[in-house]
C-alpha cells in the first residue's frame, strides 16, 4: 500500500515537472542530501503529515496566488518551494500545451465538452482516474 502511495505522488509530481523542473538540484539544509532531478525527489521523498499531495495554493504579500509542495526529505526535515506561474514559456512547454490541445481536441470529436475533455486531461496528469478518458480510449480500440 505504500508503494502505492508513493507511486500516486510521482505520478502527480510528474504532471508538475514543468515546474518543478527549474528548482533543481535541491537540497536538503537538515542532512546534506542532493536530489538532481524532480522523478528522485518524488521517488525519495513523501508527503508530510496527513497531507495526501504535499500541494497547497496560498497568496502571496502581493496577493498572487502560488502553490507551495511540501516534501519531507529522508531524513525527515521538510522541504518546501513556491511557484508564482504554472505555465512553462520555453519551447518545450509550447509543445506540451499543443499536445495537451491536441488531445482535448480528440475528446472533443468523441462527443467530451471541451472544459470537462481539460478537467479530466488535468485529473490524469495529476495521477488521478479518469472515467472519461478511459471511456474514450475503450471507444478507440472498439473502432480500430
Amino acid at each position: 500500500m505504500a508503494s502505492d502511495a508513493k507511486s500516486g505522488d510521482s505520478s502527480l509530481l510528474a504532471g508538475l515537472n514543468a515546474l518543478l523542473g527549474s528548482a533543481f538540484p535541491k537540497t536538503c539544509r537538515a542532512c546534506g542530501r542532493v536530489y538532481q532531478t524532480a522523478e528522485e525527489f518524488a521517488a525519495a521523498t513523501v508527503p508530510p503529515g496527513n497531507h495526501a499531495s504535499g500541494l497547497k495554493a496560498a497568496a502571496d504579500d502581493d496577493g498572487t496566488v502560488i502553490l507551495e509542495c511540501f516534501r519531507n526529505c529522508v531524513c525527515g526535515s521538510t522541504l518546501m518551494d513556491a511557484f508564482a506561474d504554472r505555465r512553462d514559456a520555453s519551447a518545450d512547454g509550447a509543445l506540451r500545451r499543443k499536445r495537451f490541445d491536441g488531445l482535448v481536441g480528440q475528446l472533443v470529436e468523441r462527443g467530451v465538452e471541451a472544459a470537462l475533455a481539460r478537467g479530466e486531461l488535468k485529473k490524469v496528469l495529476r495521477g488521478e482516474p479518469s472515467e472519461v478518458i478511459v471511456a474514450a480510449i475503450r471507444s478507440a480500440r472498439n473502432e480500430a
